[in-house]
């Protein structure tokens, strides 16, 4: 059975702290932050990967080092919401790959996009080309950010009152 955040110990948790921060940390010096010895920290990792706490490891990638500084979140309405409609629209936009998140949403419109690009006249390619060509899309309304406030990825240990 997968374990739920509320049900990890604090142990769990430091590891998954420092995790965010530090992904590429040796399991030696994990059990020194920690304050644990290595071979229950390896235990509590092989767990949380098992029970699909930790998903994997990856690389962050700077996106304005790569010339990808220009984000768009488009609010995306479909023609038909039906199960066979949203699983069609849900397997195309897999493959765009300039969509750096989707989500479906409760409300006015069916789903949010955020959009990576290197500038307006590719975002512009992307929705015509791309986006507005997927599967049961009525309608987009888009919203280009200005500046990134905050964007680094990483799930803080949740603020208990």
């Amino acid at each position: 059975m997968t374990k739920r955040t509320s049900e990890l110990d604090s142990f769990d948790q430091k590891i998954l702290d420092v995790l965010a921060v530090d992904g590429r940390i040796s399991v030696t010096a994990l059990a020194s932050k920690i304050g644990l010895s290595k071979s229950p920290v390896q235990a509590r990792l092989k767990r949380l990967e098992d029970n699909g706490v930790i998903r994997g490891y990856r690389a962050l990638f700077d996106p304005i080092r790569l010339g990808r500084n220009h984000i768009a979140f488009v609010e995306v309405k479909l023609d038909d919401t039906r199960e066979t409609a949203l699983n069609a629209f849900n397997t195309a936009i897999l493959r765009v790959g300039e969509v750096e998140q989707c989500h479906m949403i409760a409300g006015a419109f069916d789903y949010l996009l955020k959009v990576r690009t290197t500038d307006m006249a590719a975002y512009r390619a992307v929705l015509a080309e791309k986006i507005s060509t997927l599967p049961h899309v009525s309608n987009t309304s888009t919203y280009v950010a200005m500046q990134t406030i905050k964007e680094d990825g990483m799930l803080a240990t949740p603020v208990r009152p």
